[in-house]
């Protein structure tokens, strides 16, 4: 397939020079360049899960917390702690 990409200039001088040391095209070169990359970013490990710990404290929320009204919410988080 034939296609027009813009590269940096010095990118693609320094190409050039890679594929005139080696005696290649820049045409493999690219290709090659491109193959791996792709291939390495289906390589990535994914992060491991973590398990999040799940609470056995019983009682729901506190009075006065409702979680579809955030101002209220946001009002019930800034007070003091009562105990």
């Amino acid at each position: 397939m034939r296609t027009t990409v813009r590269l940096d200039d010095g990118l693609m001088q320094a190409v050039r020079e890679h594929a005139t040391r080696r005696g290649r095209t820049v045409t493999s070169v690219l290709e090659e360049s491109l193959r791996r990359l792709l291939a390495e970013a289906d390589r990535v490990e994914r992060p491991e899960r973590v398990a999040l710990p799940v609470s056995n404290v019983c009682g729901g929320l506190l009075p006065g917390v409702d979680l579809d009204d955030s101002a209220s919410l946001a009002d019930v988080m800034d007070e003091p702690v009562r105990r």
